[in-house]
């Protein structure tokens, strides 16, 4: 998912932001020829997601830079693990290091939170899911971070899926009317999905061949009522009022997917520190 040209095109633009002009600190202490070594340690427990990210930081600000991962993306990580060993020239170290650990902070802070959502789920199929609701132009590495997490990804963008919302369906006149015009015109690599908010609702989009049925802030029981109905016709999504004091009764119902912003939205960054040695 993350390839090279689409992270350099985006940390390049992040230094070029907090450098500036230069770096008047270290532009005024270090000599040529000064080599720095530091590790990245982590000052509390999580899921690690970013390294790749992390590494093309220093790449980037100095060839001569040489980054060793002891863990990889995914892995569990305990507060006092080092991570990583970073060597190389001392200006691209100190230029680097805030840039690199915003990056891989925010990441693993998400891969954390989208796991503690999916462990609450427990041994029911549903699958957590993220939303659009993320930081413009972050959105790959959000995304990236929630699939690390062990979450499926929801559409990337709007050319993705096609999402039926309320203010659609008032445009169409109806479910039936949206769906029917948007099926005529898109491929058949495409689905279609419905936000439903009633019973009846739920009915109509059946009908009429939604691929995708969103259970938008139902009750536990109107949406067991909903997924007894759909009885596998559809995928069932639900969303609204998701957190982790819920996600568990939510997915008692049977559906299969549970979408949140929360596991981008409201992630806490992970502790992770970078220690000159």
């Amino acid at each position: 998912m993350l390839d090279n040209f689409l992270i350099d095109k985006h940390v390049l633009a992040a230094l070029e932001e907090d450098i500036g002009f230069g770096d008047i600190t270290t532009d005024n202490l270090v000599k040529d020829g000064d080599v720095l070594i530091a590790k990245l340690n982590t000052r509390s427990d999580g899921i690690l997601c970013g390294t790749k990210v992390f590494e093309r930081v220093f790449k980037l600000l100095s060839e001569k830079m040489k980054v060793t991962f002891y863990k990889k993306d995914g892995d569990k990580i305990q507060a006092g693990d080092t991570i990583a060993l970073i060597e190389g020239p001392a200006d691209a170290v100190l230029k680097g290091e805030r840039t690199a650990l915003n990056y891989i902070q925010r990441m693993s802070g998400i891969a954390t939170e989208t796991n503690k959502y999916q462990d609450k789920i427990g041994d029911y199929k549903a699958k957590i899911s993220d939303t659009r609701k993320t930081t413009p132009n972050f959105r790959i590495f959000e995304k990236y971070s929630v699939f690390i997490g062990g979450a499926c990804i929801h559409r990337f963008n709007l050319a993705d899926c096609s999402m039926i919302k309320d203010n659609h369906i008032k445009l169409a006149g109806s479910i039936t009317n949206a769906v029917q015009m948007i099926r005529k015109n898109i491929s058949h690599t495409h689905k279609i999905e419905v936000e439903c908010d009633t019973f009846e609702q739920v009915k109509e989009a059946v009908e009429c061949g939604a691929d995708i049925i969103m259970l938008d802030n139902m009750s536990v029981e109107k949406m067991k009522k909903a997924v007894d109905f759909i009885n596998n016709r559809a995928i069932v999504e639900a969303s609204g009022n998701v957190n982790l004091d819920t996600v568990n009764e939510i997915a008692s119902t049977g559906v299969d997917i549970i979408s949140s912003s929360a596991i981008v939205a409201k992630a806490p960054t992970l502790d992770l520190a970078l220690d000159i040695d």
